[in-house]
């Protein structure tokens, strides 16, 4: 049932029976506000015309006869021209029947809308690093939580294994390498090939500054440094596909998608589609073409392409190079129409860092002046950087947080954490490394998904694993203590499964049966805005709950039969809900701990 709904229905007849005929959008229902006793809230001044009183009047009248003709409807209060309607413990106990009864609580009828989303979108020139780590999660958790809204989801990533970063490392390699491979130097691809990335730099910085000591502006000595020239011959050679530099280009991006493999798979993401920009980037030359034709774009006198945007607030906009080469522009022109039509897009959604707003404001503009209309429905989830204690993360100096490192790391600190506070006595070796990978990727994940995705974040991986307050362990082990309450029921042979009300509720059963109730719209809403912080903050508020009534309450020592066992099964549909909300977050919860 959608409570919310039923609510309207049963005001609107209410209201109607009162005064006449009314206009479905004049009746405004809304989670009553925290403070104020009451579950929804009617807004009556749109209501005054009709009524012919004052807001109080209005408001009194129809909630002596919502609680006259209501059996649901247990009292009311008001507040100036507000409505605060209490719904009586008999009616949510109903509701909790329905959520026993229903396989796939939280789940949406299928939509038949078909969504696309893209994150990762690594270079092949480093490794993954924290960044990479927020957008990873933040992609996969939205694409989860999508597709319990109903929707097909695709998930996709574009790898950008082309271009003069790339050609950076290979030159690095080529000159110092000696020859070393993942499997010589025992690192992972990844790493080897960002090694050399951090290598070319400092021979680069090295070489600028010997320039400028000869007495060459600095701005020359970084066009003329040998080592960057290198790299852009580099780069013509592999666009006019020279054998062995297309060699080496394969060789060394194959042992970073190896490495990328196992980074993926810690993580626990996955993709539907893999596209790479050295296939996609020159399928906008022919919309580039097509908006010359059209008048919409106009060509420089050195022969590059451009848009004038200044009409919109914007600015002028390059999409194709004097020399015919193409910019990321083009290739996001082109990627966007090829994968609205291959897939029967309704929605295309790039989960991409703040600092490319500009870009997919002008991709959309772009779009929508070549006619395309499916435009509007390009989004751009934009996320806040990544920061640590002791500020930003720069990949060409290599002082960035490792992802491999960070997880092995949150993976021995959820070890080590454990171990002190008891939580893996009695596991053997094979239960204590599950749960202690369990527990660390836990806190990783939840630490960075609670956070708003447009916020920037200060992450301290110390802060994230604790088994107190608004983190991943915390929830973790309230799933694990609630299974451990239903492994001693299950030992005592106590059925559970047909329970009833117990001479009714307590006030904090009602309370809990109201959040769990509440979890359908909580995907909704989570889905609506992108944010598995939705999702994270409910289960944490779902969380505190239950063990603040676990703790005033017995449930295996309660007395009453009846009571006992509709308490177990409260608990049982607890864990359920966090077992199904964590998996939107992409976070597994331990049987035991």
């Amino acid at each position: 049932m959608n409570i919310e709904q039923y609510i309207s229905d049963t005001v609107y007849r209410t209201v109607e029976a009162l005064y006449g005929q009314v206009e479905k959008s004049q009746i405004q229902i809304q989670k009553t506000r925290k403070e104020f006793e009451g579950d929804y809230t009617l807004v009556t001044f749109p209501l005054l015309k009709l009524s012919r009183k004052s807001p109080e009047a209005t408001a009194t009248e129809i909630g002596e006869r919502l609680v006259a003709d209501n059996g649901e409807i247990e009292s009311f209060n008001v507040i100036k021209g507000f409505l605060n309607i209490v719904i009586g413990a008999s009616f949510w106990f109903e509701r909790f029947g329905e959520i026993v009864a229903c396989e796939n609580y939280g789940q949406a009828a299928p939509t038949g809308r078909n969504i696309m989303i893209e994150y990762s979108s690594p270079n092949t020139n480093k490794p993954l690093h924290l960044g990479h780590v927020r957008n990873n999660l933040l992609g996969y958790s939205v694409a989860q939580i999508l597709k319990a809204n109903g929707h097909n989801v695709i998930k996709a990533n574009l790898v950008n294994d082309r271009g003069i970063h790339i050609c950076k490392s290979m030159v690095a390699w080529q000159l110092y390498g000696n020859g070393a491979t993942p499997e010589s130097t025992g690192l992972k691809g990844d790493h080897l090939v960002g090694d050399y990335y951090v290598e070319f730099d400092k021979h680069y910085k090295a070489e600028i500054a010997e320039l400028v000591a000869s007495g060459m502006e600095e701005d020359e000595a970084k066009k003329k440094a040998p080592i960057m020239l290198r790299a852009q011959e580099m780069l013509r050679k592999w666009e006019a596909k020279d054998p062995e530099v297309y060699a080496l280009w394969e060789k060394m991006n194959g042992w970073v998608y190896a490495g990328f493999d196992v980074t993926y798979k810690a993580l626990g993401v996955n993709f539907d589609k893999v596209y790479y920009e050295s296939q996609t980037y020159l399928l906008g030359k022919s919309l580039v073409q097509e908006g010359l034709d059209k008048g919409i774009f106009f060509r420089k006198e050195d022969g590059s392409v451009w848009i004038d945007l200044t009409a919109d607030g914007l600015d002028q906009k390059l999409l194709l190079r004097g020399d015919g080469t193409s910019v990321y522009m083009t290739q996001d022109l082109g990627t966007a129409l090829s994968r609205f039509e291959e897939n029967s897009l309704d929605d295309m959604i790039y989960v991409v860092g703040n600092e490319q707003n500009y870009h997919f404001q002008v991709l959309k503009l772009v779009l929508k002046k070549l006619g395309y209309e499916w435009s509007d429905n390009i989004y751009h989830l934009s996320y806040g950087m990544v920061e640590l204690p002791n500020g930003k993360m720069k990949s060409r100096e290599g002082t960035v947080v490792d992802a491999d490192e960070l997880i092995a790391g949150m993976v021995e600190t959820a070890r080590n954490m454990s171990e002190e506070l008891g939580k893996l006595d009695g596991c053997s070796k094979e239960e204590a490394d599950e749960i202690s990978t369990m527990v660390g990727l836990g806190a990783l994940k939840y630490f960075i998904l609670k956070v708003d995705p447009k916020k920037t974040m200060l992450f301290n991986p110390e802060e994230s694993i604790d088994f107190n307050g608004n983190t991943g362990p915390f929830i973790q082990y309230t799933h694990a203590r609630i299974c451990s309450i239903l492994r001693k029921a299950d030992e005592q042979c106590i059925d559970f499964n047909d329970c009833t009300s117990a001479g009714g509720c307590l006030p904090e059963e009602t309370e809990i049966i109201k959040a769990l109730c509440d979890y359908p719209n909580i995907i909704a809403a989570a889905g609506e805005n992108f944010a598995p912080s939705v999702i994270a903050n409910y289960t944490y508020e779902l969380c505190k709950s239950f063990n603040g009534y676990y703790h005033d309450h017995s449930i295996l020592r309660e007395e009453c039969n009846t009571t006992k066992r509709m308490r177990l099964q409260l608990a049982k549909q607890v864990a359920r809900v966090i077992a199904s909300s964590m998996k939107l977050l992409g976070i597994d919860v331990p049987q035991r701990m």
